[in-house]
């Protein structure tokens, strides 16, 4: 089935198609992917990971066109930078 990765960083982000065997999770299509060799800065077992903006486990199984995310750690306070904006 197709699937997507993606992953942003500040300065650089990454989005990729792939094909990935029916009943994968997550966790292998992350690794299918191959995100984690160019980005190894990357801990699944610290950063959370979803599909379309929902945090999921690494053993949800996805589906057929479902975006796979990872997201970064919050660098800043989301309230203080709201403040900031003020």
């Amino acid at each position: 089935m197709n699937v997507g990765v993606c992953y942003a960083e500040v300065d650089r982000q990454l989005w990729m198609r792939l094909e990935v065997p029916d009943n994968s999770t997550i966790e292998e299509a992350i690794n299918l992917s191959g995100v984690l060799k160019l980005y190894p800065e990357i801990n699944l077992t610290c950063q959370k990971v979803g599909v379309f903006g929902k945090i999921a486990a690494l053993d949800t199984l996805i589906k057929e066109g479902d975006r796979v995310e990872i997201y970064r750690q919050i660098t800043a306070d989301p309230q203080q930078v709201q403040r900031r904006r003020r």
